[in-house]
């Protein structure tokens, strides 16, 4: 990275303890800034004309959110609430929550806490991050119904209809900035998309330069696709690059591994030079992983096909948590089918790069399991 674009990139640590860190927390439609206060140990959730504050406390073995008040917080604080102490706790794989019993049973339904041994309440990384409402910008109707299709000689579920705008938001410390998806507008972004493809950099891996008339012609062809959802990535509204989602089973790829069902894979290019950038790979790379695992629940694998000689991209995908499956041949490039479980994703906490990536914690972890 340049030294322009360093300077360009406010780095922050989470867990180098600066004397306070904050978060952008956008659950279930709303927007809370999330403070914690590291000497005191506080935490503030704001939004909505409130002003919440909790104590979390860390004592090396557990880490703790307590709420003082006897009246229960809203849930939706309380969401943000706990999306900042695993934040700003990135190596925490558990939080013990101290909250009115009066919200235990709702919370346990939903997946948000676990029951104890002992009665006490518990929030997992693994489980809270597998929780649409906070990323996903129209969760509902999710697992879509399950129908069998035949098309173009393939069996498969038939797909949702796509989706349009914004899909997913997240807040990245690191960049104290958002990262988000949004579909593919042709209009709005064809120049764009133009411009990408014809940057050297971008050409050398896709070999897709052109004008605007292919470009077009190439974008209608995918938006007329239903199994394929293009994507642009955006950092605090800017976009930076197109990410290209299928389902893996009608795809090319389909043929080359035992495709599953709600398989997801996708493709990435990234346009803007000012973004190609360890901190920036550490945020988008983790994030469309996690947005695919959201959008449908039965997603197990996800899986993508870079090129054998792209080596910084093969780097990176190990540090992200996919592994190195086989190296096979298409008609048009010989690539390394990269493999991530959803298993893998979530329990290693891989929204969060393993080092040197910035953001990452220290691993492993000895905190409390169950």
């Amino acid at each position: 990275m340049s030294s322009s674009v360093q300077a360009q990139t406010k780095v922050q640590i989470p867990y180098e303890s600066p004397t306070v860190a904050s978060l952008l927390s956008r659950p279930e439609g709303g927007t809370y800034r999330v403070t914690y206060e590291i000497t005191t140990q506080t935490l503030y959730v704001e939004g909505h004309q409130e002003r919440l504050e909790w104590l979390l406390v860390d004592d090396n073995s557990t880490l703790t959110l307590q709420w003082s008040q006897r009246s229960a917080p809203p849930l939706p604080a309380l969401l943000a609430a706990i999306e900042g102490a695993f934040a700003f706790h990135p190596g925490a794989v558990a939080l013990r929550l101290q909250l009115p019993t009066g919200l235990h049973a709702n919370l346990c339904a939903t997946g948000i806490a676990v029951k104890g041994p002992h009665g006490d309440l518990w929030a997992y990384a693994e489980l809270f991050w597998q929780l649409p409402t906070l990323w996903l910008n129209s969760p509902a109707m999710r697992p879509y119904p399950r129908q069998p299709i035949l098309a173009n000689g393939k069996r498969h579920p038939r797909r949702p209809p796509r989706p349009s705008g914004t899909v997913y938001q997240r807040h990245i410390p690191w960049l104290d900035a958002t990262l988000s998806f949004r579909v593919l507008d042709l209009e709005l972004d064809l120049e764009r998309f133009n411009r990408w493809m014809n940057d050297p950099v971008v050409a050398h891996f896709w070999e897709e330069q052109g004008d605007l008339q292919q470009h077009r012609e190439r974008l209608e062809s995918t938006l007329q696709n239903p199994s394929v959802v293009p994507l642009i990535g955006c950092i605090d509204g800017e976009p930076f690059g197109y990410f290209e989602t299928y389902w893996a089973k009608e795809d090319r790829i389909g043929a080359y591994y035992d495709a599953g069902d709600f398989d997801r894979g996708w493709h990435v290019l990234i346009g803007e030079a000012a973004f190609r950038g360890r901190p920036y790979v550490a945020a988008w790379m983790p994030s469309i992983s996690h947005y695919l695992f959201l959008d449908d629940c039965r997603t197990q694998r996800l899986v993508i096909e870079p090129r054998v000689d792209n080596a910084k991209m093969l780097h990176n995908l190990a540090r992200c948590g996919y592994a190195h499956v086989k190296a096979f041949d298409f008609p048009h490039k010989r690539a390394m089918l990269g493999m991530q479980l959803r298993e893998h994703f979530f329990n290693e906490r891989s929204w969060i790069p393993l080092p040197p990536h910035p953001g990452s914690a220290p691993r492993p972890d000895p905190r409390f399991t169950l």
